[in-house]
This record gives structure tokens, sequence and C-alpha cells, in this order.
């Protein structure tokens, strides 16, 4: 099956479940040359022949673009029955340079479809089609000259179409004319189907089902810290934004009776992170930069339409709605896991929103959305970035408590068969192994996601876009007649709608009797994942698909880096799953898939990233003493430093000293201590010296998992105390000291017994004195 890019009125590839293999510009030109090949046959002729009252044109001639543009303002019915009027509300634009006179208009159709194969090739292919019926001609009044544009109200019937069977019938209006000096020629064409059930409905009624996922996200706005980087959300969220316009479509569904509740059920998909910035400004007033935010009321406004339209069903999207798959090729499963919204581990959320509450059960997401929306949410649920997954980030998802996963068509080998490609009933539930276990892969519908993706405001398909998501249904119905079909819609995350179209769509849903809508979650129990050995119907991964991370690398490893920061901090401080929740939630939303295609946005946000959690390492630090100079009065002296911590939280730390290896100055392990929330402390370290002197000491500050935490701090410790050396020789110096004292009093001693005894003369009143020097 040939699909088609979902594009974008400004020329930007969107952002569905998949990438395709075709323009939506040449799907288009496929479209209308094959419609006007089969249709040549109204008149019997072949398509180098003379066209009805025109002159003879060969085929290059008839997909050359016609002078009158064609505009359906009003196409009714959306199914057409048996005895009903078929009626067209026109715009006649001559875009060309000739006035033109005697302007016929009337309907023809080709032949009948009865599968989705067989709308694909006939929209896809150039072949000549076979038999064909045409309504009568139509006259219009007046001229068209150029720049002119004109109304016409044409109708017609079933019967006189010959719509005599079940199927879709591609059909064409046509628009002759008589230039000034000319014949008669087709002068303006346009194609599009008409849906027709001719058969009376089963008892019961068998209908073909359509569930709908629609996106909520946005990229994010903030910092690290929680403060806003811009305002651009407030423009979003404002009259005719983008997300304005997403929940619109919802405004514009149907009710159920007696109830506001939207008659179609659609399914949400939120990203928490998302509803955390709108929950910010709409209780206002916020900052961005030095200024006011600007989005306090619009938030506000939508915050209130969006819990409206949150009954019955929302699917939580991990947290920033993370890039799964760039995370796994980086080998950061973790911080996936920490974002995902099934599993107590997913703990990314922002501190000090408003109206926040602590999770008591599931995650910290969850909790987001009960606290923002007041609706209990689906958590098993995973969409990972545009339906493609890695085979070790399914498996992550499935280990963080997602038992159903949405992808693209393309992604899984048999995914044309599940939705009815190839033929047979659609059946998007099917099972798909992982590392992790079985889980129900959910398959979305290409050509519908691209219908709804491309039903854009600056679109001109309008109502025709509406009768070609109707047409694949309708060959869906015709073809798996003898068993019920269903199909899953999921457009780009950042579907940019037409309101009115896309609102129309999801009503027919539910008002055309041979279809109905039910909950995405309802699809979850169809793949009986838990029982299924193997792949199911939809096959298994495509090899490929969703190997290749947009996302920067380099970028990638700097949130790695971050990453590792913050698994260390996780020894270090107590109930690391609420201390650290702003942390994680910053990592998240660095990594957001919100950056795909943004890559300066991608590189700016991890630099942001990184400096914050450099900043969280430099709030713990060691006070360098003034003059880097640290004194110790004795040998066993304990030496004193200054820790600072100015975290909201406490933090466990150890210091390490570090000397030369021949400096005789050791110092014991203090071991873990812990810092309470900003505050100082003084740490004794205790220190010997063995001998006086300066010491060029270098103390650092690490998590008991050795992150370093502040700067390094180089200081020289100095002792005034006597080592073993000094010691002994001043020992030695007081002994000889002594000793001479000894001598010297010995030999006086001496002296004096032996004047007594010979009767040694002296001066008169000399004996007995004492001599006038020291004996030493």
């Amino acid at each position: 099956m040939r699909r088609r890019a979902a594009g974008r009125a400004d020329g930007r590839p969107g952002l569905g479940v998949a990438s395709c293999t075709s323009s939506r510009a040449a799907g288009r030109t496929a479209v209308l040359g094959a419609v006007l090949t089969v249709l040549t046959g109204v008149v019997g002729l072949p398509a180098a022949q003379a066209e009805p009252g025109g002159p003879v044109r060969t085929t290059a001639a008839a997909e050359a673009p016609r002078p009158v543009r064609v505009v359906v303002q009003r196409l009714e019915p959306r199914t057409v029955v048996p005895g009903a009027p078929v009626q067209l509300g026109l715009t006649l634009v001559n875009d060309g340079t000739t006035t033109y006179r005697d302007l016929s208009v009337r309907l023809q159709r080709g032949d009948v479809l009865r599968t989705r194969a067989g709308l694909d090739a006939e929209l896809d292919s150039a072949d000549t089609g076979g038999a064909t019926a045409a309504a009568p001609w139509q006259e219009v009044a007046g001229e068209l000259a150029p720049g002119q544009s004109r109304t016409v109200e044409y109708a017609t019937t079933a019967e006189a179409l010959q719509l005599t069977e079940d199927g879709v019938y591609p059909v064409l209006v046509n628009v002759n004319g008589r230039p000034e000096d000319g014949a008669e020629e087709r002068v303006g064409e346009l194609a599009t189907q008409l849906v027709s059930r001719v058969a009376p409905p089963a008892d019961p009624p068998r209908r073909t089902t359509v569930a709908w996922l629609w996106p909520i996200t946005d990229r994010p706005h903030r910092d690290p810290t929680g403060a806003f980087v811009d305002d651009q959300l407030a423009a979003e969220v404002a009259e005719g934004g983008r997300l304005d316009r997403a929940l619109d479509v919802l405004d514009r569904l149907p009710r159920v009776p007696g109830g506001t509740r939207p008659a179609v059920p659609v399914t949400l998909a939120v990203d928490p992170a998302l509803l955390e910035e709108l929950a910010v400004m709409a209780a206002g007033p916020y900052r961005v930069g030095d200024a006011d935010g600007t989005g306090t009321a619009a938030a506000a406004a939508l915050l209130e339409r969006l819990r409206a339209a949150a009954d019955p069903s929302v699917v939580v999207l991990p947290y920033a709605d993370v890039d799964g798959d760039a995370l796994a090729a980086g080998g950061l499963t973790e911080v996936l896991a920490r974002s995902l919204p099934g599993t107590p581990e997913g703990t990314a959320r922002q501190p000090g929103v408003p109206g926040a509450t602590e999770a008591t059960t599931g995650s910290a997401g969850a909790a987001i959305v009960r606290d923002v929306l007041g609706v209990e949410p689906r958590t098993d649920v995973a969409w990972p970035v545009e339906g493609a997954v890695r085979p070790d980030t399914l498996a992550a998802l499935r280990t963080g408590g997602a038992r159903a996963v949405v992808l693209a068509q393309d992604s899984l080998t048999e995914g044309d068969r599940a939705v009815g490609a190839e033929g047979g009933s659609a059946v998007p539930a099917s099972s798909l192994p992982t590392a992790a276990g079985p889980v129900t892969a959910l398959v979305a519908d290409q050509r519908l996601t691209d219908l709804v993706t491309d039903a854009t405001g600056g679109s001109a398909g309008g109502r025709l876009t509406e009768q070609s998501f109707l047409a694949e249904l309708g060959a869906l119905a015709t073809q798996a007649a003898d068993a019920p079909a269903t199909l899953l819609v999921v457009p780009s995350r950042r579907v940019d709608p037409d309101p009115a179209t896309v609102a129309a769509m999801m009503t027919d849903t539910v008002e055309q009797p041979w279809l109905t809508a039910v909950p995405v979650p309802d699809l979850v129990g169809a793949g009986a994942a838990a029982d299924a050995p193997g792949p199911g119907p939809a096959g298994d991964l495509v090899p490929e698909a969703g190997t290749d991370a947009p996302l920067s690398a380099d970028d990638v490893a700097v949130i790695a880096a971050a990453a590792r920061v913050r698994d260390d901090f996780t020894a270090a401080v107590g109930e690391p799953a609420s201390v650290l929740a702003g942390y994680d939630a910053a990592i998240a939303r660095a990594a957001s898939a919100g950056w795909r295609g943004d890559p300066v946005g991608f590189t700016a946000s991890a630099a942001r990233l990184r400096d914050s959690i450099d900043s969280l390492r430099r709030q713990v630090t060691l006070v360098a003493p003034v003059d880097g100079t640290y004194s110790l009065a004795s040998r066993d002296a304990p030496l004193v430093l200054t820790v600072r911590n100015d975290l909201p939280f406490p933090i466990d730390v150890e210091l390490e000293l570090i000397t030369r290896e021949n400096v005789q100055l050791t110092t014991e392990d203090i071991g873990v201590t812990t810092l309470e929330p900003e505050s100082r402390r003084l740490l004794e370290v205790p220190a010997r010296v063995q001998q006086s002197g300066g010491f060029a000491v270098t103390a650092r500050l690490t998590t008991p998992g050795g992150e370093l935490l502040g700067e390094e701090v180089r200081m020289q410790v100095r002792s005034t105390a006597y080592g073993p050396i000094t010691l002994g020789l001043t020992i030695g110096a007081a002994g000889l000291l002594g000793l001479l004292f000894l001598r010297r009093a010995v030999l006086f001693v001496l002296a004096r017994r032996r004047g007594e005894t010979t009767g040694d003369e002296s001066p008169a009143g000399g004996a007995g004195v004492p001599p006038t020097r020291s004996p030493v």
C-alpha cells in the first residue's frame, strides 16, 4: 500500500504516527488523473477524443490545470441511500485570463469500489476505468470573467447517477463553458467520492468502529528551575492559536442527550508537563524573564474547556513527552522510567505548581492529570513518538507499566493487514512480544491519520477532506461486511486542525448509521497480549523502525552527564523521589520529543540543564580560610573546616584531604556527615603532624558516591609543634647543659674540701666566699 506524507499547508511535513513514502500533492494529482480517465467514459470515448461539447483533447491536456476552479461548499448527503437527493453547493472561480459563457455543470461517476485496496488503486493509478454514468447538465446563467466567481446549487438523484450498490463511487464535478472565440470545452473539474448504502441494515446493525486519540501537547517552555523562557505558549492558547483550535474541535462535537459530555468518545493524549505550565499561567501572574506573562486568562479558559472534554478517557503521556528512542539510544532508560505515568518510579514533576498534591498512587504524571483536570487517567497506554519504537524502548515502556502501545501502520511487518488495506476486516489490536513481556499493539490507520493531519486551517479541502475520510471508511465497511471492522485515528502530536472539518469527521463516526466510535482504551482488551506467545496479526516490529534518534547525540550526552549527577545524589539525600523530582522534571524537559526538528532549541535546552546541574553541585561546598592558611598548635590538634549547604534539603557528604606522600601530616576519615538544609557546619578532622612547618593540603567535598561538590580548596597548614628530631635535639641539649652544671658543681665542692684540709691561705675574710662566675 502506498502512503502519502502527512503534509501541512505551509509545506512542512506533519509529525503524524509515521513517515510516508509519497507526497500528498502527488497523491492528489494521481486522484485527479485517475478520476478524469475513468470519467472520460461517460460519453464512451477514449481520453484522446472529444469531451462532451468540447474539442479533441489529449490525456496530457486533460491533466493540465483548468482555468475555472471548482470549490465545494456543501455536499449532501454524506451517505447516499436509494431515493436520496444529491445536492452540491459550488463556487466557480475563474483563475484564467479568458471570459467564459454558456456555462453548464453536471455530476458523473465511475465504477463502484468495494475494497480499500480498490479505492487505493483508484487514487494512485492512472489506468483507464470502465463504464460510467452521468446526471443531467445544469446551465449556469451569465458570464464568468477573469477573477470573478459564481455560486451554483446543483441537485440530482441517486437514481440519475445509478448508485445501485453498496460501496464508494468516484465522482467528478464537470464544468463546461465556451470562450469568447472558441467552441465549448471543459473549463473546470473536481474529483471526490460518494458513499452508497443500498442494502438494508443488518439486524443487529454491524457498524464499522472508529477510535480517536487526540493529542494535547506542545514543546516545553520552562528552564530547569521551572521559570518560563518564552511566552509562546500564550499565543498557542489564545483565540486562534494552535491549542485553541485543537480544543475548538472538541467544543464543536455534539453532546450526549441531557448532558455536557461529548457524544464522540475522543480519548485525549495529554502531556503532564504542559498541564503544569497551563496551571502556572492560569494561576497568574507569571514571569517571563523580566516581564509579566500575557497568557493567564487564555490559559484559565482553555483548562476549563479541557476539563469538559476530558470525559470519558484521558491517556497520560510521559512527562514532557520525552523522546524514548533518543533516551534508549543514549543508554538512559532510567530517565525514561522516571517520566512514565504507569509506575511509582515516575517521579518527574515540577515543585511549586499551584494546586499540586503528592502522588498517592501511580506516578507523578498521573497525579498532575488528577490535580489539573480532575479525572482518573489511563496510564497503561503508551504512544511512542511518530508511532515508531526501538525494541529496547518498547521493553522499557512495558516494564514501566504500559500494556498497550500505539504504533504506526508501517512500523509493523503486517501493519497493512491490520487496517484492512489487504482485504478482509480491520483489527488494529494485536499482541506484540517484548523482552519484558507482551504488550498490545494498537495500529493507527495511515490514510485516515493523513487526512486528519492535513485538515489544517490553511488547507482548501474542507468538506471534500471529510468526504475522503468517509470514502475510506465506506470502502472498508463494504469489504468487511461479514465481520466488524475497527480503525484507530491518531493525528500528529502537534496537530493544527481546521476545527470545522475535523469536528465534522468525528461527528460522522457517531451520526452515520453504519459507523460507531469507542474510546481508545476499549481496544486494549482485543489484543489479548497476556495470552499471546508471539506476534499477533499485525506482525512484529519492522527492524529499522525507531532505530534512528533524531535528537543530536552530542546533546543527548549532555543530558546523560546530568542524569549521572542526579543518580549520584540519590544516595546522598533522603527521600530522593520527592527531593529530586524537580531535577527529574528538568532532565525530562531537556529530552522532550518536542525538540525534534528544532536542533538549536534542543542544544539550548541541554545547555540550560548542564548549567543547572553545575549549580546544584556548587550549592554544597567547603569554605576556604580567609588567608588560605590553617595553624595547628600541637602535634595532634584537629583540623577544623567549614562547610556550607545552600540546598533546601539535607545532604550526606564526605570530606577528603590530599597531601604529598612525603609530608608528615596524617588525617583520619570522619566518614559521612549530614548537612542540614541551608546551614553551615564545622567539621573537625583528627590530624597528626610529625614535624613543624607548612604543608600544602587539598580538601575535597564529595557525595558518598564520589561526585565532587563545590570546588576543591587548596590551603597551607602550619604547625608550631616539635617533631621527634627537634624534640630529641632539644632534650639532648638540655641534658648536656645539665651535665656541665653538674661538673662545675662537683669541681667546686672538691676545691673547697681541698682548701679546708691543707690550710689553704686566703685573704682575710675571703674564706667561704662563693665564686663570682657560674660553675658552667
